[in-house]
């Protein structure tokens, strides 16, 4: 990336006011393609930031957000000026993602992957009965709940924190394994695990109480036993302004009331 003048690839959500934003920003800074950039430039919420990382597996190109959404924790503040200069002077986070193997009924696999989290939530009325293995040992016999989920750092204060589970710095090398409104065992309050931690999740009577996994939006119904490992393999960077890097937004979370 040059240090003056990077090539920068502005895409945006659905939204009137990112696409007004879009148009704003292309006549002003230029646009290339993708493939192209030295930046990639989501305008948008935490969910657009989400499909534009999921889109960077491959070539891993850097993604500075700019906030025009509805939640913007993953997103720095947008301003039309001195975009070159807050890009060469951004603080970088590099995150990895969870791979989720997830296993149906009816015996077909998919795989996906999941930067916040990978969640296992009923289908139904009944409760959820699951079994939890972490590095081939049984950690918890039977877990009676709406679901269970690990999250990466990055999606701790996502989901995560919303199931009341734990905020975990950037590069503390940890995920969050957190039950979803338990009843059984009912203090269970989850557990924190080594970021090389493989993560297997059976769901017991399977055929009666029907469980959906999601890889952060990635659905798949009907599973009966769910693979979770951290991949190394494709980090991701994202780009943050000085002062407003993701482990400084991450430890501000934790002191807010």
């Amino acid at each position: 990336m040059s240090a003056d003048r990077p090539k920068l690839h502005f895409c945006a959500s659905p939204r009137s006011d990112a696409q007004s934003a879009l148009e704003r920003m292309t006549r002003r800074y230029g646009q290339v393609s993708a493939g192209e950039a030295d930046v990639i430039i989501p305008l948008g919420g935490d969910g657009w930031m989400l499909e534009t990382l999921r889109a960077r597996f491959n070539d891993r190109i850097p993604v500075y957000g700019m906030h025009r959404g509805t939640v913007g924790f993953l997103m720095n503040e947008f301003s039309e000026t001195d975009l070159i200069e807050r890009i060469n002077s951004a603080v970088r986070a590099v995150i990895y993602p969870l791979e989720m193997r997830a296993q149906r009924l009816d015996g077909s696999t998919e795989l996906m992957l999941a930067i916040n989290e990978v969640s296992l939530l009923r289908q139904t009325s009944q409760t959820a009965k699951l079994n939890i293995v972490v590095d081939g040992r049984e950690r918890l016999r039977e877990l009676s709940a709406d679901g269970v989920l690990v999250a990466t750092p990055a999606g701790s204060t996502a989901y995560n924190l919303s199931a009341h589970g734990p905020i975990l710095p950037i590069g503390a090398n940890l995920l969050a394994l957190t039950p979803i409104s338990p009843f059984r065992p009912r203090r269970w309050r989850g557990a924190l695990l080594r970021h090389d931690a493989r993560v297997e999740i059976i769901v017991k009577d399977a055929e009666q109480r029907r469980v959906a996994a999601s890889a952060d939006t990635q659905e798949v119904r009907d599973v009966e036993r769910v693979f979770i490992r951290e991949d190394r393999s494709k980090p991701l960077t994202m780009l943050f302004d000085e002062g407003q890097a993701l482990d400084e937004r991450i430890l501000q979370e934790q002191f807010s009331l």
